[in-house]
């Protein structure tokens, strides 16, 4: 698959990235050797090769479902920078 220069500019405008026009050429062969390298991965055999999450063998950590203090509002939130009638108070993010 190759990358032309308008796909290049429509993927620029899709991931809202400002891109001039002379630095086209140079996306387009940077697009195009990352797709070139993902077509030599689609050539490896992964026939038999069982899905994993971590190279390293890991076993997950479970701990026993108890109950614990968490119904202790002033000590939950004892240490928050701000809270108000036993909740947190975080700065508005949303205007």
């Amino acid at each position: 698959m190759s990358v032309d220069h308008t796909t290049v500019r429509r993927i620029a405008h899709l991931a809202r990235i400002a891109l001039d026009e002379a630095d086209v050429p140079q996306m387009g062969e940077e697009l195009n050797a990352i797709l070139t390298f993902v077509e030599q991965l689609n050539e490896v055999d992964v026939e038999g090769v069982e899905p994993m999450s971590s190279v390293v063998p890991m076993r997950l950590r479970l701990r026993d479902d108890a109950v614990t203090e968490g119904g202790n509002v002033a000590a939950v939130i004892g240490n928050a920078p701000r809270s108000e009638d036993g909740f947190f108070v975080v700065p508005k993010v949303v205007e």
